[in-house]
């Protein structure tokens, strides 16, 4: 679907960390796609981008209108209309509804549900002008039941996936692939090895095996699409 700006589909990857972000990036990039890495700071993601042929670091916050409006247009002149987009973005603010900040509940919806709706409104135009694309999701349990912890992640993220069914049903008949992968579990990242320092390796989900699930959601044929897919790892109790 990419435009000649180069010669490799495009999948542009929205909140690229040393986890999900890179995993998904390196896989991406084995796949032979062309990388679009979009974080908030350029440090970690220039130094990845220059790992890979084809991959440049985009500075963006993917809450703000103007700012993802012009990072989508530099990725669209200098690598080609999207293929793929990624949405691995997400915050931290954990707590219950007596500690969590207005600032921390909005910064976690504006993020998840917002930021899903400013990229992929920059990316279903192309799409469907050439009937194929997808766009994925990555979810949490937290969007599926909330617990005390969860007061600003769980309505962020349960806004992220109904807004994501909502554009499965909508741009399905399109050729667009939207899809939710739910992550039930801690993704193995050294804060949370730190974090987690008593728990054995079985305990983590490891992110190569995220970005591998992620890469057959987007090959699967299109008469057997899946839409909301977990992943856990095998000792966790659900």
């Amino acid at each position: 679907m990419s435009d000649p700006a180069g010669s490799r589909p495009v999948c542009a990857v929205v909140g690229v960390g040393p986890g999900n972000g890179a995993a998904l990036a390196r896989t991406f990039a084995k796949a032979g796609y062309a990388l679009a890495l979009i974080a908030r700071s350029a440090e970690f993601a220039t130094e990845l981008a220059a790992t890979f042929a084809e991959a440049r670091a985009y500075v963006c916050d993917i809450a703000e209108e103007a700012g993802v409006a012009e990072t989508f247009g530099r990725i669209r002149a200098e690598l080609g209309d999207v293929d793929v987009l990624i949405m691995n973005a997400g915050t931290g603010a954990w707590g219950s509804i007596e500690t969590i900040s207005p600032g921390q509940f909005e910064a976690a919806w504006r993020t998840s549900a917002l930021g899903t709706l400013l990229a992929s409104q920059q990316v279903i135009p192309a799409m469907k002008r050439c009937g194929q694309g997808t766009i994925l999701v990555i979810g949490a349990t937290a969007s599926l039941r909330g617990v005390p912890s969860t007061a600003a992640v769980a309505p962020a993220k349960a806004a992220q996936r109904i807004l994501a069914e909502s554009m499965a049903r909508t741009l399905g008949p399109a050729g667009i692939h939207v899809s939710v992968l739910i992550l039930d579990g801690v993704v193995d990242m050294p804060a949370a090895r730190t974090h987690f320092a008593d728990k054995p390796e079985a305990f983590f989900i490891k992110p190569d095996a995220v970005a591998e699930t992620a890469l057959a959601l987007v090959r699967q044929d299109r008469s057997a699409w899946s839409f909301l897919t977990d992943v856990r790892p095998f000792g966790e109790t659900w």
